[in-house]
């Protein structure tokens, strides 16, 4: 029997999602990325090939650290500040090929709380 690698199915989720999505000066793309240990959160411009804003639970800076929905929501919080400051008001969503359920969506609604239309 073929043993099922769930990160293959997100890669090429990701990929599908790729081809449509893409981040310019004016509405960066906001995309998200889950490991076994922390979350991360970069605001990217894909026209330049730059991250504008990033964020993620593994730095000291983060308050409490972690995975888990807190941690999620406290990042949106933390990341759409510093976007803020940058001038961000606007930007699209990149799941990363996640489900957009639990801390993905967390995430997301955190950074709409602050004031970023997503």
């Amino acid at each position: 029997m073929k043993q099922v690698i769930r990160n293959e199915g997100r890669v090429r989720r990701h990929a599908r999602i790729r081809k449509t999505i893409s981040g310019t000066a004016e509405r960066p793309r906001l995309c998200v990325r889950v490991s076994n240990k922390s979350l991360y959160v970069q605001f990217v411009d894909d026209e330049k090939s730059a991250t504008l804003v990033s964020a993620t639970t593994c730095h000291k800076a983060a308050e409490g650290g972690g995975k888990n929905m807190a941690a999620a929501t406290q990042l949106g919080k933390q990341v759409a500040e510093a976007a803020l400051q940058k001038g961000i008001r606007k930007a699209v969503f990149d799941r990363g090929g996640y489900r957009y359920h639990g801390r993905v969506k967390a995430i997301a609604d955190a950074v709409r709380e602050a004031g970023i239309q997503v």
